[in-house]
C-alpha cells in the first residue's frame, strides 16, 4: 500500500533568512590532513574550498564556477584572504599552545564569521566566532565592537582585541554591509539552485515490531525545515527523539524523528501523525500513523530457513574476522584518523 498523506499546498511563501558564513580551520599534529582549511557555505550549501596544499580558492557549485570566469579578481581576492589567515592562524595556535603549555598532541583552531539576511524584512545580523579545540573561545559583540571571551585563556586575546578598534570598525563594516552585499549576489546569481523549492518524500520506518516508529523526509531543499509528532492535534515532547538535519549527496537534505510506541495502545494509533514544514511554505505535509504503511525489514524468526541462515552466517564471521584484520593494519597505518576524501 501505498503511503497516504494529506498535502495541500498554495503559492504562498513566507520570509526566509538566507545566510553566508565562512569556515577557517588551523590544526596542529593532524598527520596526512591539510593543516588549513577555509569553507564557503551560502544557504549551509558548500560554494568554495581552500586548503593549504592547494593554496588556490576553488569553486564548488555551477554559478560560483561561471562568476570567477566572469571576474577572476573574485577569486583571487579569496585566495589573497586565506593565505594571509592561513599565516595569521598558524600564529594564532602555536601562541595558545604556549599559553595552555601544550607541547604535544592534536589542536584546533577555528574561526566561523559571516551574515543572514531576511529578504522580506531586509534585517541584518552578522557574527564572528573564535574556537580552540572544539570548545567556544571568543565572539565578537557586533553592538559594542567588543569581543567576549568564553574562557580564561582567552581574555589576553580579547584585551589586546579590543583596543584593536579600527579592525574592529572593519569587522563591523564587513559584517553589516559588504558580507549582506556579497550574500544577495550570490543569491542572485545561483537562484536557479539556491532559491528552489523541493519537496521531500516522506516515509514511516520501523526496525522490529517494538522499535520506535521514524517519520524519514529525505529529499527536501532548503534545510529549513521542522518535522514533529503530535497527537489529536498537539505537538508531542515525551517519547518522541529528533535527529539532525543531513545533506544528501545531490545537495538536498533529510531529517527523521522517531516517536516511541511502547505505551499506545493499537486503538490510538489513528490519533497520532508526523508533520513536516518547510520554510517559506504555507502547508505542512501530514502523515498518519497507520501500521499499513510502515516500511520495515524485519522477518519473523519463524518464517527463516534454518539450513541457509546458518550457513550464511558461518559466511558472515569468515567475512568479518577478514575485515577485522583489515581494520587493524588501516589503524596502523593512519593513526586511526580518516585522510580527508
Amino acid at each position: 500500500m501505498e503511503l497516504v498523506f494529506l498535502l495541500i499546498f498554495f503559492p504562498f511563501t513566507l520570509s526566509v533568512k538566507h545566510s553566508l558564513k565562512f569556515f577557517f580551520t588551523t590544526s596542529s599534529g593532524v598527520k596526512n590532513f591539510p593543516d588549513f582549511v577555509a569553507v564557503v557555505v551560502v544557504d549551509e550549501v558548500p560554494t568554495g574550498y581552500y586548503d593549504s596544499i592547494r593554496k588556490t580558492a576553488e569553486a564548488k557549485q555551477d554559478w560560483a564556477k561561471k562568476l570567477i570566469e566572469d571576474d577572476p579578481q573574485h577569486l583571487e581576492w579569496y585566495t589573497n584572504r586565506c593565505l594571509l589567515n592561513q599565516y595569521d592562524y598558524k600564529d594564532q595556535i602555536d601562541i595558545l599552545k604556549q599559553q595552555l603549555n601544550q607541547t604535544e598532541g592534536v589542536h584546533i583552531f577555528q574561526r566561523m564569521n559571516g551574515c543572514e539576511w531576511d529578504d522580506e524584512t531586509g534585517e541584518v545580523n552578522g557574527f564572528v566566532q573564535f574556537g580552540y579545540d572544539g570548545e567556544n573561545f571568543l565572539a565578537f559583540d557586533l553592538k559594542t565592537l567588543t569581543w567576549n571571551a568564553s574562557k580564561p585563556q582567552a581574555v589576553i586575546t580579547k584585551h589586546r582585541r579590543d583596543r584593536e578598534r579600527p579592525n574592529n570598525e572593519r569587522w563591523n563594516y564587513f559584517l553589516t554591509e559588504q558580507c549582506p552585499e556579497l550574500l544577495k549576489k550570490y543569491l542572485g546569481l545561483g537562484k536557479s539552485s539556491l532559491l528552489r523549492t523541493d519537496l521531500p518524500s516522506v516515509s514511516l520506518l520501523q526496525k522490529t515490531p517494538s522499535s520506535p516508529v521514524s517519520c524519514h523526509a529525505t529529499g527536501f531543499y532548503p534545510h529549513r525545515a521542522m518535522m514533529f509528532w503530535r497527537k489529536d492535534g498537539e505537538e508531542l515532547h515525551e517519547d518522541v527523539k529528533h535527529g539532525e538535519i543531513l545533506p544528501n549527496h545531490d545537495g538536498s537534505f533529510q531529517m527523521s524523528v522517531d516517536l516511541n510506541l511502547s505505551s499506545v495502545t493499537p486503538e490510538d494509533w489513528r490519533r497520532y501523525e508526523c508533520v513536516f514544514h518547510l520554510s517559506g511554505l504555507k502547508d505542512n505535509i501530514v502523515t498518519k500513523l497507520d501500521k499499513a504503511v510502515i516500511r520495515t525489514n524485519w522477518v519473523s524468526p519463524s518464517e527463516f530457513p534454518a539450513g541457509p541462515v546458518i550457513g550464511g552466517v558461518v559466511g558472515l564471521l569468515l567475512l568479518l574476522a577478514v575485515c577485522i584484520t583489515g581494520v587493524f593494519f588501516w589503524r596502523g597505518r593512519y593513526n586511526g584518523f580518516r585522510p580527508a576524501n
